[in-house]
């Protein structure tokens, strides 16, 4: 399967979620590549300070840039069980590359306004690549919310996110937690990070399972 994890503005998380999916499939698969398609190459950062500290398993990845995401995803599809590729956060060749020849895209997105005034052009985007990519499905995984329970702003933009068709909501809420942070900076998943934080590892799993299960 060939998952990107996208967007249309910075800062809500993929790269984020991009690493500990490619941590997780690997340690389930085995064979699986990580493509960093970002002109700042956080997710290839963050693969070479794993190999460095010799976490394992290790994670493969390769950078690339423009029409070469989707030639090179076409040439290694039949190489690696799964593919994840962390595109940017921009209207980009690659994020529109990556659309093409992916089975699933998912677009974090924060439950903020700011976020959710990229929708349009998220769907917009959707449904020109569908045209040629007909395997394409596309989800939003809310990212990043207030793991306050009296704050209510994920359940409010789920009722948002009714309105567009073409972009499917997951189950899972990813709630603002340290333990994603420290986790990255030691080149880990938070499913391996100790000590565990439990809702953390919870929130990442039962995303993990949505897309892959």
């Amino acid at each position: 399967m060939i998952v990107l994890i996208g967007g249309e503005k910075g800062g809500p998380g993929k790269t984020t979620i991009a690493t500990n999916l490619a941590a997780m499939r690997t340690a389930d698969k085995g064979d699986v590549l990580l493509i960093d398609t970002d002109k700042q190459p956080t997710s290839s950062y963050w693969c070479s300070l794993r190999e460095d500290r010799g976490v394992m398993p290790r994670v493969a990845s390769i950078q690339k840039y423009e029409k070469a995401v989707r030639t090179e995803v076409m040439q290694l599809r039949s190489k690696y069980s799964d593919i994840i590729i962390d595109a940017g956060g921009r209207d980009s060749p690659e994020l529109r590359g990556a659309l093409l020849v992916c089975d699933k895209a998912i677009f974090p997105l924060r439950p903020s306004q700011f976020d959710l005034w990229t929708l349009g052009r998220i769907q917009s985007l959707v449904e020109t690549a569908s045209e040629i990519n007909e395997r394409l499905r596309a989800y939003v995984v809310i990212n990043q919310a207030s793991a306050n329970p009296a704050v209510k702003e994920a359940e409010e933009m789920r009722s948002f996110l009714d309105e567009f068709e073409d972009l499917k909501i997951l189950n899972t809420v990813i709630r603002e937690r340290i333990s994603f942070r420290r986790s990255a900076l030691h080149g880990m998943a938070v499913t391996e990070y100790k000590p565990e934080d439990p809702k953390a590892v919870e929130e990442m799993t039962s995303l993990y399972m949505e897309i892959f299960e």
